[in-house]
């Protein structure tokens, strides 16, 4: 196996601030980068300044209601899409030894889809649908080959570590985009850009437009370090395919992953906990700002703390690393679905924008930490040589996970006619999850994965799975 030898690689820094935060050599600075390239679309686009656009100039003249509804299906609908193609291109990726040309192919899609954003004017909400469609397809497919290269460039006891400083380098990356845009779109004279009255509809959008241009560029230029630093992963159990086409040699992987994933029972048994509390998680990120709406909060309040978030979020991020190693990546998922249960709580009873604000801060404490080192406790108990396969898997999960949580929200609110009750509901994902976490056996499941590699590199794939837990 063609890991990288982390015992002579950047070992001439020795101890200091980089160790510590998980990024001491290049290929770890490399990859984290991506998550800072990237968050600027999902901050933008997917949180903060498109869907506004998408509301008030793609569909003007049509009820909020009838926005947000269009918005709602495209998302689901770019969302399944991933969610199905997600297995099969981490098969792939993992028989090809592709994982960054696949990566390269989203991610061009992804730019593509988010600088044609610049095209879009009053009514144009089909044009702004199908884009926004394509953009989540690029960024959320790129994250499966993303991922899947952890565990192949990050030894096991620091990659808890990289994982959280990818999630805190992407808040600042997100953040710093989002202030410049937010600057320019409220200040434009400040930028040389038109301003005043009288402007025409090209005019006034201007700014706005460029936003979502200067997402692409962002997006494209601090992705550039992954491609130069960042080594492609070989390919294992090439030989049981050699002689089938790419199509049927990448589905008869897919197939034999989907019936080792269960031989792997604490992997498994981690990832319907996550199915479950991420699907809490997913439904608070994209469900504040409406319920916030409901209860007439201030939108410069909101806008604001979505900033907040962002910069609260940085320097916890790099705190859970830290205390993962303290006290263990379980102990420290767990304490955050604790936190995000008492935000719930807060949630029910809150007023005012200050509670607002108070809820940001809190989401902001335990949000990347504790989806960071779900990342990488997943990627701990599995077998490099399936990293790609397994975090499709990964990725249908996590997708899936973002629809029940709204659609369950959608149906307290309309059976109550209030989202309260509905922010109540949301406590049920974190403590099942919570719950089926707690039963994760993390050392045998990282032993499981080792065994098996070790097995694979000494017998060949085929005696592997023969010889797997629970064959």
């Amino acid at each position: 196996m063609a890991e990288v030898d982390h015992a002579t690689r950047g070992g001439s820094i020795g101890p200091g601030l980089l160790r510590r935060l998980g990024l001491d050599r290049p290929e770890l600075r490399a990859w984290a980068m991506y998550d800072w390239a990237n968050s600027a679309m999902m901050c933008v686009i997917i949180t903060a300044v498109f869907p506004i656009y998408y509301s008030q100039v793609a569909c003007a003249g049509e009820e909020p209601k009838v926005a947000s509804g269009r918005l709602a299906a495209v998302t689901t609908l770019g969302m399944v899409i991933v969610a199905l193609m997600s297995p099969l291109l981490g098969a792939y990726a993992d028989h090809t030894a592709r994982k960054k040309p696949l990566l390269g192919l989203f991610l061009g899609l992804g730019l593509l889809a988010t600088a044609a954003m610049y095209f879009i004017h009053t009514g144009d909400w089909i044009l702004a649908s199908i884009l926004f469609i394509l953009a989540n397809i690029g960024a959320n497919a790129s994250f499966v080959f993303y991922d899947a290269l952890l565990p192949h460039i990050a030894s096991d006891d620091e990659i808890d570590r990289v994982s959280t400083s990818g999630y805190a380098l992407g808040y600042i990356g997100g953040g710093l985009l989002l202030g410049l845009n937010l600057a320019w779109i409220t200040k434009p004279s400040w930028f040389g850009l038109p301003s005043g009255e009288g402007l025409s509809e090209a005019q006034a959008t201007l700014p706005t437009r460029l936003a979502f241009v200067s997402v692409a560029v962002w997006w494209f230029v601090f992705s550039i370090p992954l491609f130069r630093r960042v080594p492609e992963p070989p390919t294992f159990g090439g030989e049981r395919w050699s002689h089938l086409n790419p199509v049927r040699a990448t589905l008869g992987r897919l197939g034999e992953t989907a019936r080792d994933i269960r031989r792997f029972r604490q992997g498994l048994l981690m990832l319907v906990a996550f199915l479950i509390y991420n699907d809490g998680i997913g439904t608070i990120i994209r469900m504040a700002t409406i319920y916030g709406e409901e209860l007439r909060i201030d939108r410069t309040v909101m806008i604001a703390s979505i900033m907040l978030v962002q910069f609260v979020g940085i320097p916890c991020s790099f705190l859970f690393g830290a205390f993962a190693g303290r006290i263990g990546v379980k102990r420290s998922i767990l304490l955050g679905l604790a936190v995000y249960t008492v935000i719930c709580v807060i949630g029910y009873s809150m007023k005012t924008s200050r509670d607002f604000l108070i809820l940001a801060v809190l989401v902001g404490v335990v949000q990347g930490g504790t989806q960071a080192l779900s990342r990488s406790l997943f990627a701990s108990m599995i077998p490099r040589s399936k990293s790609g396969e397994f975090f499709g898997f990964f990725a249908v999960v996590e997708k899936f996970a973002g629809i029940m949580g709204p659609a369950m929200f959608a149906i307290i609110n309309f059976a109550s006619g209030s989202s309260r009750g509905a922010i109540l509901g949301v406590i049920g994902f974190f403590l099942v999850g919570g719950f089926l976490l707690a039963m994760v056996d993390v050392d045998e499941g990282q032993k499981q994965a080792r065994d098996w590699e070790l097995r694979e590199t000494a017998t060949g794939p085929a005696v592997a799975v023969a010889a797997s837990p629970g064959a």
